[in-house]
């Protein structure tokens, strides 16, 4: 962790950002599911089989396999779990911000499969990156960088050192999805299901920050080598 790059840090407060103003909208505006990740969907699902709510629990059921899908097409697109630079991020980003586009074209028509499109384009998202030197990552839930902040804050009262650079990549991904959540609620107050455009103008933005930072890093390890 000590050699993470910064492109890590800064893309892993951005991509938090972006799943943190979905979540907030999906859960203002459809239903009030979380589309981000799937604990409060899966409750809900155990709920609506209990109460025989065939298609409620059909359609959670649906939210659900679109998360997989999405995260089972990442793995496919970028082809490895663990971050490097190199892989094919961009194509990823542009893919998902495709998927939030007609998830609010099809929320401003009244159609539930925008909650599925939703749901995919996050599976999507956090497909994307998995590990970086032994260190989970995730940006489109927190719960685990909270537990994993803990358990941190336990070894370091038994006198182990704390692993500063992994904190602090926990604290921006966190600062990130909370900040894209203010973000995505002020947006919906404005606009309704039209600010889904703002996270996915964000995920664009993002996939062409990276392919400068990428041509731009590959051509100074050519001089170098040159």
């Amino acid at each position: 962790m000590t050699r993470l790059p910064r492109w890590v840090e800064i893309g892993g407060f951005w991509l938090a950002a972006i799943a943190g103003a979905v979540n907030a909208i999906g859960l203002l505006g459809f239903k009030h599911q979380a589309v981000s990740h799937l604990t409060g969907s899966s409750t809900l699902l155990g709920l609506a089989l209990v109460n025989q709510d065939g298609a409620d629990a059909w359609h959670l059921l649906l939210i659900l396999l679109s998360f997989v899908a999405g995260a089972a097409f990442s793995g496919a697109l970028t082809g490895h779990t663990a971050l490097r630079l190199g892989h094919r991020y961009g194509v990823a980003l542009l893919i998902e911000a495709a998927l939030l586009l007609l998830a609010m074209v099809a929320m401003q028509h009244g159609a539930d499969v925008g909650h599925l499109l939703a749901s995919a384009a996050c599976g999507l998202q956090n497909g994307m990156v998995s590990t970086y030197s032994g260190a989970t990552i995730r940006t489109t839930h927190v719960s685990g960088m909270f537990t994993d902040l803990g358990t941190m804050l336990g070894a370091r009262l038994r006198g182990h050192p704390i692993d500063r650079r992994k904190a602090l990549l926990f604290l921006l991904l966190i600062a990130g999805f909370i900040s894209g959540g203010s973000a995505g609620a002020l947006a919906f107050q404005h606009w309704q299901f039209a600010a889904l455009a703002v996270p996915a103008a964000a995920a664009a933005l993002l996939a062409l920050a990276y392919w400068i930072y990428r041509a731009s890093a590959e051509g100074a390890q050519l001089n170098r080598l040159g």
